[in-house]
């Protein structure tokens, strides 16, 4: 057999896989009921936290909608049934509700936690294959995964548990909807890395108060460099007597008109009038986008015209670094 024939075998097997799958999800997406409406009521109504657990394979997706949930507005966590079985279950009160999946709904290692659901009456929601299983059966709220064969003849869990792990994505996206859970919300929940700088705004990175540099419009160049000095941020804004921003002057400017009488000219006669400014609650990524279009490093952040503070493109990419 040759290179392009093994190749297009191989591709074959994929795109078989592939098309199973999506066959899966698509019969999902037509399955969904009002167990789903119910689901998704209950949990938000819940005082408590959503308890999920699973063993092998459902285990593991369990553990991926556990974070996602909690993510996005949801407090849960996952449970792991055999630990569940020697004193985890103590970890669950009656104002939670547990969240099994599993797609046998037959798993031994289940039944313990099922058990305790319903000797303490704590709502039990299934997200299960079998609908005739021990677990549909014992459930409060269940949800029948589509009879749809696995990608393998093997039977190796491929197409269930992509049913369960989108199951898990559309519960959570519908959840954070519902409560109108927005960017601020999630950025609280995820300050560190690549996530939080995305939502970071200008306001949480601007230098403010008396670190802004400024001079009033009457000033002469020599305050205006000594001004640029002291704050070190490379310019320097000109406000008229009510505050109000009247131009920029930046370095570039000072080589510009470098000569013998630059200290003693009007800042009036070398600013920019036309200065680049920002709203503060303009995002981070923006800022530095806007200063980047226009080939230059800071930015006034100002309020009805008035200064309220300076960001420079520096602050900007250090966001996220830490």
């Amino acid at each position: 057999m040759n290179k392009k024939m093994i190749v297009s075998v191989d591709v074959e097997i994929a795109k078989q896989v592939i098309n199973t799958e999506i066959e899966g999800l698509q019969s999902l997406s037509q399955a969904l009921d009002y167990s789903f409406v119910e689901l998704v009521e209950t949990i938000f109504l819940l005082k408590g936290k959503v308890i999920l657990s699973g063993i092998g394979k459902s285990g593991i997706i369990a553990k991926k909608i556990a974070s996602t949930l909690a993510s996005t507005g949801t407090p849960s966590f996952f449970v792991h049934p055999s630990e569940a079985s020697h004193g985890d279950l103590g970890m669950i009160t009656r104002d939670d509700l547990v969240f099994l999946l599993s797609n046998s709904g037959e798993t031994q290692e289940i039944r313990d936690l099922v058990s305790y659901c319903k000797k303490i009456d704590i709502k039990l929601v299934a997200l299960v294959g079998n609908s005739n299983s021990q677990l549909a059966n014992a459930a409060d709220i269940k949800i029948i995964l589509p009879q749809i064969k696995e990608a393998s003849d093997l039977q190796s869990p491929t197409t269930s548990t992509t049913m369960m792990i989108v199951f898990g994505d559309a519960l959570a996206v519908t959840l954070l909807e519902k409560r109108g859970f927005n960017k601020e919300d999630y950025k609280l929940l995820h300050p560190g890395g690549k996530i939080g700088s995305i939502f970071t705004k200008v306001k949480d990175l601007m230098h403010k108060d008396d670190a802004i540099p400024l001079v009033g419009s009457s000033s002469l160049m020599s305050d205006a460099i000594m001004t640029m000095s002291l704050k070190r941020l490379g310019c320097v804004g000109v406000i008229d007597s009510a505050g109000g921003l009247m131009g920029i002057i930046c370095d570039g400017d000072l080589r510009r008109n470098m000569g013998p009488n630059l200290l003693g000219t009007s800042v009036l006669e070398i600013m920019n009038k036309n200065p680049k400014t920002i709203d503060s609650e303009s995002l981070a990524v923006d800022a530095a986008n806007l200063m980047n279009e226009n080939g230059i490093t800071t930015l006034f952040i100002t309020e009805q015209n008035k200064p309220m503070g300076i960001i420079h493109i520096h602050d900007c990419l250090k966001v996220g670094k830490n």
